[in-house]
């Protein structure tokens, strides 16, 4: 997140610094929207689904330290979703892009590791940011956590992704660097990210076991972004 607790700032404090060094952020990708393979659902058909908002959470999030809470967590039929902003989350294996120079709150360590024991590499797996449990809300109870699938959409595009790190107890609206990439979103960690415009729709008991094996988190997106769209039941606005 864009701000960090002391306890987290002191800890990456005690850590090496990367050897590697930055770089200039590489050009967008250009707005085209990407090739479909047959059923793949698209980003309008589960916008249509994340209308209104039966509440989930208790209170209301906020987009970045000082702003007001005004993100509700909502139920949809078998997940939860939120619309909010997506800031940039560079945390874990320092890489070319993601490292302690070009992300002033780079941390070496993101709250889930790969199922090798190394550090996710957020410059190239897709991965989005849950608050930490709290009063607001705690996403345990509703069966997700790490290696929980995700479908993020922004501007036509749906991308799939794992649950990978925590953030703030109060704060909602990140992603990993390649999340923001693959979305056409600018994914400099220092001053990436938008504002408005992106759904986050992630789905209960879907977790998959080698967190950084993205073809399975594609594919079991894929299914149960079908069966969400295919779903009768519509929650109450």
């Amino acid at each position: 997140m864009r701000v960090q607790s002391l306890s987290i700032v002191a800890a990456r404090a005690a850590l090496l610094a990367p050897t590697t060094l930055p770089a200039a952020e590489p050009p967008r990708p250009r707005q085209e929207p990407p090739a479909r393979s047959a059923g793949a659902v698209r980003a309008s058909d589960l916008l249509a689904r994340a209308r209104g908002c039966e509440r989930v959470s208790r209170g209301r999030y906020r987009p970045d330290a000082g702003a007001p809470a005004t993100i509700p967590v909502c139920a949809l039929p078998g997940a939860v979703y939120w619309k909010a902003d997506m800031d940039i989350d560079c945390d874990g294996r320092p890489t070319r892009r993601c490292n302690r120079r070009t992300d002033p709150y780079f941390s070496p360590a993101a709250a889930h590791a790969q199922s090798d024991g190394r550090r996710l590499n957020a410059e190239r797996l897709p991965y989005i940011v849950l608050p930490a449990p709290s009063r607001i809300w705690n996403h345990r109870a509703r069966g997700l956590g790490g290696g929980s699938v995700a479908a993020v959409v922004y501007r036509g595009r749906v991308q799939y992704a794992v649950v990978g790190d925590y953030g703030p107890r109060d704060i909602i609206g990140e992603a990993s660097y390649a999340t923001a990439r693959r979305l056409g979103i600018p994914a400099d960690p220092h001053h990436g990210g938008v504002r408005s415009g992106v759904t986050y729709i992630v789905f209960e008991d879907s977790r998959i076991s080698r967190i950084e094996d993205h073809a399975a988190a594609v594919a079991q997106g894929q299914r149960l972004a079908r069966r969400l769209v295919a779903a009768s039941a519509v929650p109450a606005g």
